[in-house]
């Protein structure tokens, strides 16, 4: 499948005498997609009832006339204002219940049912009118679902939607109490119209009342997004599309993403470098001007995965953002590398944001690939370069990868509602163990906690996963592979309850964790050998064989041949070491990189990226700062 590029653009921004200008530009930089549309509800609709399409209809036919491909963009993240009027209690209400208002973007509560029949009513007029037009070659449902902490709301409409939840969930107030261990504290309800959402209690709410809050939450983004599918669905044989945000954790993408031929997500590894990564002071000035040398890598392997195979980047950063704590420029170069990167990760697309600066404005301060004044800003050559390579390099087929790491929502959601350790994150973890795959010079998939099937992957690491599905226990009691379990998996039920017997009950491995503890950043404890686990330790018990211990002898890895559980969370170093030893005895080849340089495989070729702020050489091949290299893949 060919590799392409793409830009957003808001043509209501602009005198409609730029437009042509601006597409013939586009064009000329080797750009084929333009994405338009998607916070434009109050010039589409005006009034209510009242549509005015002639201006999208021109915006629409000037980039198409100039051989450009639309995405369009539903326009529901930013509803009107007449239509808040009309409807007031559409608005999210935050967890110390005050009202979120009108003035920027994402005002709206997922659960309100009048919302979505708005959103049905303007997706079907926009369908119906776009769905087979020619330059309409792909639609964006909505924008960045959760973006601004909008996934969880404690509204009325969320709170009586959340009881009948419930009701359909559990059928009785008795079986609800029995699930939530309600008898602790004296928490019983008599009947659904009791349970109130848990937010604003004296202390900690119910953890499985926690928990079921967050995955109705979820579930009505997923209802909320099915909505605009049904309505597009019957209009347009063109994709459909959502764009995902990093580190984005609130609901389940997967979920979300089965009603969706694309995944797609917004890439800005500058802003998430300083405001969604925990690293050192040293390393984040490291990577200050190109971001964490894995975080753009992890997020394309995830949403490849959400996407079914098929990955899009619909925005991405191609200088200074504006919404970061600091916002420093891309190292030059840095614009190429994050395309390439997304296109040997599978990118069918790359999509700059934004095709020029706005002067006005929330988002003035945010770079684009031109100017305010349009002139050229740095990116725009360097999406020209890229258009101009990839051209050049027709295939670019995608190749399993060796290893995988199963990755969870819900999970997250429990170490969230119950993190034990005040620096314990499913995120945190997980990226950990991604990290040290990536550092071994290794191509990773990631798999949904579903997964059925792990016999294509001769390493398979699963950390954090509150309760391992019938699927994947499955798939793992016939795995001839090297599957590592944990820390913090299979130890709770869905009703976030310590199972008994303890867990985990990983197929034919006796392993059980007797008891856990947090780490203090000041505490470590120490493994024979050397290394390190911090942030968490769980003591284990079993006949299993021990394949590490601590310095005072207690078991860190016990398990079988194919199946052992991990007892805490390794350093770097430690977990390089652990994962090394584990790639030697399943035959997987590693490398051993210079800090920065980064390796990614295709079915023909290996690509080496340099986040690093300096140039490495790899067997005999310098690649400065900022660089991308591909030779034949060995």
């Amino acid at each position: 499948m060919p590799r392409t590029l793409g830009v957003c653009y808001y043509p209501e921004h602009w005198p409609e005498a730029q437009w042509a200008e601006d597409a013939a530009r586009m064009k000329a930089t080797g750009l084929t997609w333009v994405r338009i549309g998607e916070f434009a509800w109050s010039l589409m609709e005006p009034s209510p009832g009242k549509y005015d399409w002639d201006w999208l209809d021109r915006a629409v036919e000037t980039l198409g006339a100039a051989g450009l491909k639309v995405v369009m963009g539903t326009p529901t993240a930013t509803p009107p204002r007449w239509l808040v009027d009309a409807m007031p209690d559409m608005l999210p209400v935050d967890a110390q219940g005050r009202t979120r208002g009108f003035g920027s973007r994402r005002h709206y509560d997922f659960s309100h049912l009048g919302y979505r029949e708005e959103c049905r009513r303007i997706v079907r007029a926009m369908g119906e009118r776009y769905g087979r037009n020619p330059h309409v070659a792909a639609w964006q449902i909505d924008n960045e679902y959760d973006c601004h902490d909008t996934t969880l709301s404690y509204s009325d409409a969320s709170h009586d939607g959340f009881r009948n939840w419930l009701a359909q969930k559990y059928q009785s107030p008795d079986a609800l109490n029995r699930a939530w261990g309600n008898v602790f504290w004296s928490m019983q309800y008599d009947h659904f119209d009791q349970i109130a959402l848990p937010n604003l209690t004296v202390t900690e709410p119910n953890p499985a009342h926690v928990m079921d809050f967050r995955r109705y939450s979820s579930d009505q983004v997923v209802a909320f997004n099915r909505v605009q599918v049904d309505a597009l669905r019957p209009l347009t044989d063109a994709p459909l599309i959502h764009n995902y945000m990093g580190r984005t954790l609130t609901f389940d993408h997967y979920k979300v993403g089965a009603d969706l031929d694309i995944a797609s997500w917004d890439s800005y590894p500058i802003g998430f470098l300083s405001d969604r990564i925990e690293e050192s002071a040293k390393e984040k000035q490291t990577y200050l001007r190109q971001g964490h040398p894995d975080n753009q890598a992890f997020h394309h392997d995830l949403y490849r995965a959400v996407g079914k195979g098929r990955l899009w980047v619909m925005e991405q950063q191609p200088g200074p953002v504006n919404w970061a704590p600091y916002n420093p420029a891309p190292l030059p170069g840095m614009a190429r590398l994050w395309a390439w990167e997304a296109f040997a990760h599978g990118a069918e697309a790359v999509c700059y944001f934004r095709w020029r600066q706005a002067p006005f404005a929330q988002e003035q301060m945010h770079a684009g690939l031109l100017r305010p004044d349009s002139q050229p800003a740095p990116a725009l050559a360097e999406a020209a370069q890229v258009a101009t390579e990839i051209a050049a390099m027709p295939d670019l087929d995608q190749a399993a990868a060796p290893v995988a790491l199963i990755f969870d929502y819900e999970s997250a959601w429990a170490w969230d509602t119950q993190p034990q350790g005040a620096d314990f994150d499913m995120f945190r973890l997980a990226f950990a163990a991604y990290r040290t795959l990536r550092r071994a010079g290794l191509s990773v998939d990631i798999l949904p906690p579903d997964t059925g099937d792990l016999s294509g992957y001769k390493l398979v690491l699963a950390p954090g996963i509150m309760t391992l599905s019938d699927p994947l226990r499955a798939a793992l009691a016939t795995y001839d592979g090297i599957a590592l379990i944990g820390p913090r998996s299979d130890l709770k039920s869905r009703d976030m309850a310590i199972p008994l017997p303890m867990g985990p009950a990983l197929p034919d491995t006796d392993v059980t964790v007797t008891l856990t503890e947090s780490l203090p950043p000041s505490d470590r404890i120490k493994l024979q050998g050397g290394g390190r686990f911090r942030h968490w330790f769980e003591h284990l018990d079993g006949t299993a064989p021990v394949h590490l211990s601590t310095k005072d002898g207690r078991p860190a890895i016990m398990g079988g041949d194919h199946l052992r559980y991990l007892a805490g969370w390794p350093d770097d170093a430690t977990f390089d070491g652990i994962v090394g030893g584990l790639c030697d005895a399943a035959g997987v080849p590693t490398l051993r990189l210079p800090d920065g340089l980064r390796v990614r495989d295709t079915a023909t070729r290996r690509f080496f990226f340099n986040y690093g702020p300096k140039p490495v050489t790899w067997d005999g091949t310098t690649i400065p700062a900022a660089g991308v290299h591909w030779e034949a893949r060995p």
